[in-house]
């Protein structure tokens, strides 16, 4: 019997919602405990108990009252051992770079697949980060333009730059492993060389370096 991964959905569409709740009440290993349509009552809930922690907090941004982004600090304040992912229609390039200087540990499209969020919820459950694969190759697209090359001192193994290479397409570590034909825990050791070469956390700071350092050419962005 696998570890629950407790979920708090905080989403203003109520049939949304009901696409969550279904997709959710499927799964032996994830529940649902509780869903709100604004942040304020998600925290307050929190806050007075009458509703448990989360492990993960689905979040989306625009919402009546409080903001998404703007609720992102109180529920680390409030729920410090939540992670949070970022569930929206947004892929403004703005809305991606707050949410994740914030601390939000994923950033998913309501356009992205129930397959590819029930991922990402288990994935930022095991400690990871979770990008939708379109937002990654945005914020590259945008960040190729406007950020200053910085001196590339870091020097990755051509595995490591293969597999930094997949996390920024959006791939998890157990869809790298099933690509290059290695084991899991081959690629989380790489994945963890990866973020102790370049100093970072998670997968998108990861990526968002990499490419300020010019580790990721147009050519292969193209590619």
């Amino acid at each position: 019997m696998p570890d629950m991964i407790s979920v708090l959905l905080v989403e203003d569409n109520t049939e949304y919602r009901a696409v969550v709740n279904l997709a959710l009440d499927d799964e032996k290993d994830i529940e649902l405990i509780a869903e709100f349509g604004t942040p304020e009552i998600a925290l307050r809930s929190i806050l007075d108990k009458s509703v448990n922690s989360p492990q993960i907090i689905l979040l989306d941004l625009r919402l009546p009252g409080m903001s998404g982004l703007d609720a992102v600090p109180y529920f680390r304040e409030y729920s410090p051992n939540s992670k949070i992912i970022i569930l929206t229609q947004s892929d403004n390039e703005e809305d991606v770079l707050k949410a994740i200087s914030l601390g939000a540990s994923g950033y998913l499209l309501k356009s992205a697949s129930i397959k590819v969020i029930l991922t990402g919820i288990r994935t930022v459950a095991a400690g990871g980060a979770s990008l939708d694969s379109s937002v990654a190759k945005f914020i590259f697209q945008k960040l190729q333009h406007r950020l200053p090359k910085e001196k590339i001192t870091i020097e990755l193994s051509q595995r490591e730059l293969e597999i930094l290479e997949l996390l920024s397409q959006g791939l998890v570590k157990k869809e790298i492993a099933n690509k290059l034909n290695i084991g899991y825990s081959t690629v989380d050791t790489h994945v963890s060389h990866i973020y102790e070469k370049l100093q970072v956390k998670n997968a998108p700071e990861a990526v968002g370096k990499a490419y300020r350092l010019g580790i990721f050419s147009p050519e292969k962005e193209d590619s």
